[in-house]
C-alpha cells in the first residue's frame, strides 16, 4: 500500500515533551496545551499518551461524523457523542494498542447511523492511520442504553 501525499498542508501541531509517561509534560508551540503526564494507572497527577489519543481521535471522528451526516443531508440528533476506549496491552513482549469507539446517535434510524458512521470511519484522519494497525472496534447508538438496576 502506498502512501497518499499531501496535496495542501492545513496544520501542523508542534509539541515538544520531555520526561516521558513518567512525570514528564507535553507543551503545544502556542501553549494551548501544557499537560503533565504520568504512567496509566499510577497515582501521578498527570494525564497519560491513551488518553490524548482518545480525545484526538473521539474529537476528529466526530467532525466526520458531522461532515458526512451534512454531505448526505441527515440532520444529526443535538446531542451526538463518542465514547473512546484505547486499550494499552502487550502480547509477545511488545507493547500494543487497541481502540473502541460508540458512536451515540440517539434517535436516528440505526440503518442510517451505521452509514454515516461508516463514512465517517473512511473519512476521519486518526481511522485511515490505525487502519490496519491496531483492532478497532466501532459500536452505533441509536437508543439510550438500558441501566440495569
Amino acid at each position: 500500500m502506498s502512501i497518499i501525499q499531501m496535496e495542501r498542508l492545513l496544520y501542523t501541531a508542534k509539541v515538544h515533551t520531555i520526561g516521558g509517561r513518567e512525570g514528564g509534560s507535553s507543551r503545544t508551540s502556542d501553549g494551548r496545551l501544557n499537560v503533565r503526564l504520568s504512567a496509566p494507572g499510577s497515582s501521578g497527577d498527570g494525564t497519560n499518551p491513551e488518553q490524548l489519543f482518545a480525545a484526538a481521535w473521539s474529537a476528529c471522528f466526530l467532525s466526520a461524523v458531522k461532515i458526512v451526516a451534512a454531505a448526505t443531508k441527515v440532520r444529526l440528533p443535538p446531542d451526538i457523542a463518542i465514547d473512546a476506549e484505547v486499550d494499552l496491552g502487550v502480547s509477545d513482549g511488545e507493547h500494543l494498542i487497541g481502540a473502541r469507539l460508540t458512536v451515540s446517535l440517539l434517535g436516528l434510524d440505526p440503518e442510517v447511523a451505521q452509514m454515516i458512521v461508516d463514512g465517517a470511519h473512511l473519512r476521519c484522519p486518526y481511522s485511515k492511520a490505525t487502519r490496519g494497525n491496531i483492532n478497532v472496534t466501532i459500536t452505533v447508538r441509536t437508543a439510550p442504553a438500558v441501566e440495569l438496576a
